[in-house]
């Protein structure tokens, strides 16, 4: 009696990666497949205001606001917010040409904070969209055009294509981790732009209407609050749109600190929002018929890729045992067909998109790439990252 229990109770558990799975293939293929997205804009643009937050930045922050300065207009204005700053990134904004105004609170630290201290800084003059970008990013030429012009005409916020680069020569872990990037920041945003749902918001390159945005409370330390901001648009009604056109860059830090810093923020709190958020938004969106909300809850359910893959093959041993000491297939046959789907999906995506970043036989050495990981997920089970934390940045070596 316990095997046929035990059988069950294991089928059923294969079964819930077919989840997050299907969700992966499904924005894939569509992706790769479907049409192209077009945004039928007006053509005009209303003063914007690009808001920068910074936190000790003197480093990388003139090339950042000199990839934007080209594109503002008349009307635009180009903030930076130094937050809890010890170092000359106030004295290099303001020689560059930006309005620049500054916050010291040693106990309230975050993007968070500094972004809500930037919108208020903004309510008495505001403008009809606003902008963030981060301190360390370039943007490339027209993105400014782009997100004003589509956020003006949708009044939804809009989420730009946002990328991290590798060095070049970069070692094989961390052009993985570029190709994991892609995946998640572009083909699936992609797929689901060209199924017509919402996308979340990923930080940086992020377009709002001043209507939407100056009802939102940022003030707060949460650890990825771009992917909270995002969700809690969606709940409003004014679910976030992925704007392929507009780019903005970044680049993957490249000394252990920075990488497993940056990591552990981005990981934690993706995870921690999959447990908070993902079950009220999917039952939300259920109740309320809203099928773009039930489509983001199942996108944000879609956790890392490496931790996907080290669930997969974990459980897939277990099965494999399970078969050969009771002779029950079902959830090893569930298990496996998962993993088949799980790798066609992510061979596609490499074939379309990953191609120039990594090699195919470094791609299937890549199934080793979770090992190291495993110490994030450990601490994610026993002492979570809670508080916001800056990854250091390679020239504060």
């Amino acid at each position: 009696m316990f095997p046929v229990i035990l059988d069950s109770i294991l089928s059923v558990v294969a079964a819930l990666f077919l989840v997050p799975i299907a969700v992966l293939t499904i924005e894939v293929v569509a992706a790769v497949c479907g049409r192209r997205i077009v945004f039928a804009t007006s053509g005009t643009r209303t003063p914007v205001a690009i808001l920068i937050p910074a936190h000790n930045e003197e480093g990388g922050i003139s090339a950042t606001l000199r990839s934007i300065a080209p594109q503002l207009g008349e009307h635009d204005r180009l903030i930076v917010v130094a937050d809890n700053c010890t170092d000359g990134t106030r004295n290099i904004a303001e020689a560059e040409g930006a309005e620049v105004v500054s916050r010291t609170s040693l106990d309230e630290r975050g993007k968070g904070f500094a972004l809500d201290f930037g919108l208020r800084y903004l309510r008495s003059n505001p403008s009809d969209i606003v902008i963030v970008v981060d301190a360390d990013c370039l943007v490339a030429p027209g993105a400014i055009d782009h997100l004003a012009k589509v956020c003006a005409d949708y009044r939804r916020p809009v989420q730009a294509q946002y990328l991290m680069r590798s060095q070049p020569n970069a070692r094989l872990r961390m052009r993985i981790a570029e190709f994991a990037w892609v995946v998640k920041n572009f083909v699936r945003p992609m797929g689901l732009g060209r199924l017509g749902l919402p996308c979340q918001l990923m930080g940086s390159g992020m377009a709002f209407p001043w209507t939407s945005i100056s009802k939102m409370d940022l003030a707060d330390g949460h650890i990825v609050e771009d992917m909270k901001m995002g969700l809690d648009m969606a709940r409003l009604g004014v679910p976030p749109i992925f704007c392929p056109e507009a780019v903005v860059l970044s680049a993957f830090p490249t000394h252990e600190e920075g990488i497993r810093d940056q990591r552990t923020r981005w990981e934690h709190g993706h995870l921690g929002i999959i447990l908070s958020e993902a079950p009220k938004m999917f039952f939300q969106g259920l109740r309320e018929m809203d099928f773009p909300l039930v489509a983001l809850a199942l996108d944000l359910c879609v956790p890392p890729l490496a931790l996907l893959l080290m669930l997969i093959s974990v459980f897939w041993l277990v099965t494999a045992i399970f078969l050969a000491a009771t002779g029950y297939r079902a959830p090893l046959l569930i298990t496996s067909s998962a993993a088949v789907i799980f790798g066609i999906a992510v061979l596609t995506a490499w074939a379309s998109h990953g191609r120039r970043i990594i090699s195919f036989s470094s791609l299937l050495s890549a199934s080793v790439y979770p090992l190291w990981k495993i110490p994030m997920y450990v601490q994610f089970v026993f002492s979570r990252q809670s508080k916001w934390v800056r990854s250091k940045r390679d020239k504060e070596r």
